[in-house]
């Protein structure tokens, strides 16, 4: 059946999780066209030319491969393509998904080596760098890094990730999830050595879920060539013989894709650059209203804060999922809960994708609104302090 509001509303939703964000209309139209046929000429042309645009936003000359399927999908993916059952791998749990993804490791017959974090900022390259400096007998075959967390707010250093492995002289893989970070937070697959990126398309690309995506490096794809995990579906080989004609080895997703195809056009029009730039700022006008309400932003370094979204810890004795109810019930705005340990202890601000400072803005002072109506202590303002710094930002 279609999509009904279950109960009296005034306004529009304010969708303002970190993902699946809203969706352009212009994607929407986008999406709305007309199936052809996958296999007809027609497709062939679309499917060349959006297949060279996608590399754009991952800023490499490489193959990207397009699947229809979560960014699980492509965790999965990237995996099984490069590595070999009982392979060592180095992992840093920087929060939820981190954890997902070695969880994921294990039940493939990986050997995962967990690098734990207090969950409040990125993956530790000096940690990273000393496990590979013991492992003399290379038998460490990749390193697995969430470069946006999206559970916590917090970026890692991918570049810093990549000298540690150079420094120690290492040649294990770097496989890096952006699910929550493409299109959002600056990521270079060709200049920071990655060997595999993760991405998916509800989050920066301002699609629906569905769509899911590898990045890979001529150095992954040799080792694929000897990775003996289990793949059929999942398999680069087949993906990688058909699309160069524009085609898909399996029916694709064809009106994601048309969505997609519009998503990039309005990214190169607008400007990579330009787009990251307003989720910078984005991002700053929000931990602004969060340090003047007296909050805590749940990353713990500034260097590492996310473009993307923010974290905000609700003090001792208070209730982030209580918050997130009252102001879903009185203003009509979904915020992102807390995950894994951080249940009921953060609500997440999601500032990524189509968005405006007028969105932002209502966003903000939705946020004010409720802390006031759960009873939360803070100290009024904070919405101004973010339209004072937009303002004067532009």
């Amino acid at each position: 059946m279609a999509y009904i509001e279950t109960r009296p509303t005034q306004g529009r939703h304010f969708l303002q999780i970190p993902g699946p964000t809203n969706v352009p209309d212009r994607v929407l139209r986008a999406i709305d066209n007309p199936t052809m046929d996958h296999r007809g000429p027609e497709f062939g042309v679309f499917g060349k030319a959006l297949l060279g645009k996608v590399k754009k936003v991952f800023r490499t000359t490489g193959d990207v491969v397009i699947y229809p399927a979560s960014g699980t999908g492509a965790w999965e993916a990237a995996l099984v393509n490069t590595l070999s059952p009982g392979d060592r791998i180095v992992m840093c749990e920087t929060g939820w998904f981190a954890h997902l993804w070695h969880e994921m490791a294990t039940r493939l017959a990986l050997k995962p080596e967990l690098i734990p974090t207090d969950w409040r900022r990125g993956a530790d390259a000096a940690a990273i760098g000393e496990a590979l400096q013991a492992d003399q007998g290379h038998a460490i075959k990749a390193v697995c890094v969430v470069h946006n967390e999206t559970s916590t707010g917090s970026t890692s250093r991918v570049a810093a990730v990549r000298r540690a492995i150079d420094e120690a002289g290492h040649p294990a893989l770097l496989l890096v999830d952006t699910i929550s970070g493409l299109g959002s937070v600056d990521l270079r697959h060709d200049d920071w050595g990655i060997d595999v990126t993760v991405a998916g398309s509800q989050k920066g690309l301002m699609l629906p879920p569905g769509l899911s995506f590898n990045a890979i490096s001529a150095k992954a794809l040799k080792a694929a060539e000897t990775a003996k995990l289990p793949r059929a579906f999942w398999d680069w080989k087949a993906m990688l013989a058909i699309n160069p004609t524009g085609y898909f080895p399996y029916t694709p997703a064809t009106n994601l894709l048309y969505g997609l195809d519009a998503a990039l056009d309005m990214i190169e029009e607008a400007g990579l650059d330009a787009v990251l730039a307003r989720h910078d700022r984005h991002a700053e006008a929000t931990r602004r209203a969060v340090r003047h309400w007296g909050l805590e932003v749940q990353c713990a370094e500034p260097e590492e804060y996310s473009s993307a979204l923010t974290a905000v810890r609700v003090p001792e004795g208070h209730s982030a999922d209580g918050l997130r109810a009252a102001i879903l019930e009185r203003f009509n705005m979904s915020l992102g809960n807390g995950l894994g340990r951080l249940k009921d202890r953060v609500f997440r601000i999601g500032h990524l994708g189509d968005l405006g400072d007028l969105q932002l803005m209502g966003t903000l002072s939705g946020v004010e609104m409720g802390l006031k109506v759960a009873g939360i202590p803070y100290s009024p303002g904070g919405a101004q302090a973010a339209m004072d710094y937009l303002s004067g930002n532009g």
